[in-house]
């Protein structure tokens, strides 16, 4: 259903119900978001990469079981319903970096995936789209996160139509980061990963926090004071001093617990 690996800086999570097309069903999800919300600990594991087993990444919901959800109760298609929001709320709020590493086609719930994570590399081949119109469906949850990537233009584009892109049309959209060749996608990935590898641990967890704080100010006033308050904040962390300590001294940092 999911497997895990460990490649240090990187941990790779990898949707497997290939024969599925990766299909998101309610064990894949929660398998998902337990993987995401688990405890982090101190491994050497800098950021998650997460892609799909064979050559599609996800084909979004599984159709059999949303049409068997459409004769359970309000409240159990609400249990449902929230459960992705969970997962997409996790890759977004999570300490550590998330890299979605498109194998192939990221198709409504899988698209909606890719605009969760930090990072999309995808590859040539691969198309994106948000086609829930088209089966009488809405993008409802993905939307929130379609919306934070992309433009209302671009995203009413995508959600109204139904249509896919390429992953080059996609890349000309800000709706993923990269292309690359099917068999550079790891190697990619890898790299990455070992940028951010030489960051901050600290800071790149509360990058990733400013980013939420600031999505969700109200005005530009409120969001210039949560800025006061994190840069002030900033200077006063071991991390920070030794970054700054280790500029100075021509040397490379020391971060705080791992060297």
């Amino acid at each position: 259903m999911l497997l895990v690996r460990d490649e240090v800086p990187v941990r790779w999570l990898t949707l497997n119900r290939p024969d599925k097309r990766n299909a998101l069903n309610a064990e894949l999800i929660a398998a998902l978001t337990a993987a995401l919300e688990a405890t982090p600990e101190d491994d050497g594991i800098r950021c998650l990469a997460l892609t799909g087993a064979g050559k599609v990444f996800s084909a979004g919901a599984d159709l059999a079981a949303l049409r068997a959800m459409m004769d359970a109760s309000e409240e159990e298609n609400l249990a449902d319903s929230r459960s992705l929001a969970r997962l997409l709320s996790a890759i977004q709020g999570h300490p550590l970096p998330v890299i979605a590493a498109l194998n192939g086609h990221a198709i409504a719930g899988g698209a909606g995936l890719s605009a969760a994570c930090d990072l999309t590399i995808a590859v040539r081949e691969a198309q994106l789209g948000f086609p829930e119109v088209r089966i009488g469906f809405l993008p409802a949850i993905v939307l929130n996160f379609l919306l934070r990537t992309l433009g209302h233009k671009a995203a009413r584009d995508l959600c109204l139509t139904g249509r896919r892109v390429g992953a080059d049309q996609a890349l000309a959209m800000g709706l993923i980061n990269e292309v690359c060749e099917q068999a550079q996608l790891q190697g990619r990935v890898r790299a990455i990963g070992a940028e951010i590898a030489q960051c901050s641990p600290e800071a790149v967890a509360a990058t990733k926090l400013m980013f939420l704080e600031l999505e969700a100010a109200g005005s530009l006033e409120e969001g210039l004071e949560i800025a006061v308050r994190l840069n002030a904040d900033a200077r006063m962390t071991d991390d920070c001093r030794e970054g700054v300590t280790a500029f100075l001294e021509k040397r490379k940092p020391r971060w705080h617990p791992n060297e």
